[in-house]
């Protein structure tokens, strides 16, 4: 159980997050319990929605994106966003179950993808004090300066996710799938 209340429906929710709410429901068809439990602060709503936002329209592939999710998760030990990224990357990025487990060891079976995993587990193992050599490995590997921005910045944003449902206890409203030892 979530350890402060998670507002039930988007009406009991604050008021200046109802519309940002609303427009999770449009894209999303439900609105998730993080959701919903970030609104409890309108200003993280907004920042957390404007920020993944932004990502969603950078030079990684979705799928590339959601690899990463699910090797930050691990790290950090969050089953929430273990549970939510697994199913999002089976029935949006159409990840097959080799690949997540290879994504959850930090790694992946696509070449060029493996490249940002091992680099997005390294950085957030390393809290961002990674090697000249590990980022030499992804920009090797056919990576831009850009996409390893946005590489570093899906970890950054990953990682919020995973402590603000660790913090909190968000009740998981998906498949549940468990978090090894963090």
């Amino acid at each position: 159980m979530s350890r402060i209340p998670t507002p039930a429906t988007i009406a009991d929710a604050p008021a200046k997050s109802q519309l940002l709410l609303e427009a999770v429901n449009k894209q999303l068809g439900l609105v998730p319990n993080m959701f919903r439990l970030i609104s409890i602060s309108p200003q993280a709503l907004e920042g957390y929605l404007g920020l993944s936002g932004a990502l969603g329209k950078g030079a990684l592939p979705a799928a590339t994106r959601e690899r990463i999710a699910l090797a930050v998760a691990e790290v950090n030990g969050c089953s929430y966003c273990l549970s939510a990224h697994t199913y999002l990357g089976k029935n949006v990025a159409r990840l097959d179950d080799a690949e997540i487990t290879a994504n959850r060891n930090g790694a992946s079976n696509d070449p060029k993808a493996d490249a940002a995993v091992r680099f997005a587990a390294k950085v957030t193992r390393a809290r961002g004090r990674v090697a000249e050599a590990d980022l030499s490995a992804v920009k090797l590997a056919g990576y831009t300066d850009a996409q390893v921005i946005e590489i570093v910045l899906h970890v950054a944003l990953n990682t919020w996710t995973n402590y603000f449902n660790e913090v909190f206890k968000t009740d998981i409203d998906f498949p549940l799938v468990e978090a090894r030892a963090a």
